[in-house]
Parts: C-alpha cells; structure tokens; sequence
C-alpha cells in the first residue's frame, strides 16, 4: 500500500473545502497560520455556531464563522476559498464581513500627562496663589507679586 496521496497541509482531500486555519491565514485575519491554527485549538472559533477545537475543520463558501480578533468579534461569511494568501483586495474578496468593527477613537498615549481643562480638577500653585490674593491674605499677596515683577 502506497502513500502517493498523502494528507498534508497542502492536499485537500474533500473538494470544495478547505482547512479552517489556512482559510483564516488566506483572508489575511491573522499574520501567521500558526496564529490562526492557535486560535482554532483553543475553541475560538464558531464556525455556523458550533465550537472549532481543530485547526482541520473544513470551511465551504456560505459558513459563517465569529472570532474574536484585537478588541473585535468579526462575524464573517464565507464567500470563496482561495487557493494562496495573495494581496488584501484579493483577501478582501474571500469574505462578506456582517459585523464591521466600530472604529475606536484613537488611543491616548499612556505616557503622555492628559490635558485639564482651566477651572477642572484640583487648582494648580499659581491658581492657589491667585485664590489667596483675592482672600487677602498679606503673605500670598507679597508672594504673588514677585512673582509677577
């Protein structure tokens, strides 16, 4: 018995199908098929509602699948297959998306001090000492115009 058909990554054996992790790389959802392999071992994938828990699991056009991906769920419709993981326009076409994604207000640079507006918040020293001089306090009020001078 000879094993010239062998099942590899590369040979499909149903027709019509294809492995579910190829796809998910193809349609360029993720960077690496590894990626995308992890994902569907780890039961993040439903494909037409029913949990993946293999990368294997075959994939024809009219599934829907819903991952999740960043901050997102995508809920993607199979539209065709592909046969190689070519230019995003050509991804683009392998797929309806039936849930876009809500573009997020861009993120504030964690490292940079947000900005208060006058009057919000806790009074700055100048705002304290400018408080104080409308008190009447004589000591502020020396402080205060030095400051100034």
């Amino acid at each position: 018995m000879s094993n010239t058909a062998g099942n590899t990554d590369t040979d499909d054996s149903t027709p019509g199908r294809l492995r579910l992790d190829k796809w998910l790389w193809y349609a360029r959802f993720f960077k690496t098929r590894s990626l995308a392999a992890k994902l569907c071992n780890d039961g993040g994938v439903r494909l037409s509602g029913a949990v993946v828990t293999k990368a294997h699991a075959s994939v024809k056009p009219g599934d829907v699948l819903t991952f999740a991906q960043g901050r997102h769920i995508r809920v993607i419709k199979v539209v065709a297959l592909g046969s190689r993981r070519g230019p995003a326009p050509e991804a683009q076409a392998l797929y309806e998306d039936l849930a876009r994604p809500v573009p997020e207000e861009r993120l504030q640079d964690p490292y940079r001090a947000p900005v208060q507006q006058p009057g919000a918040g806790r009074p700055t020293k100048r705002d304290r000492r400018a408080i104080d001089a409308l008190k009447g306090d004589p000591l502020m009020d020396a402080a205060l115009q030095n400051e100034t001078d």
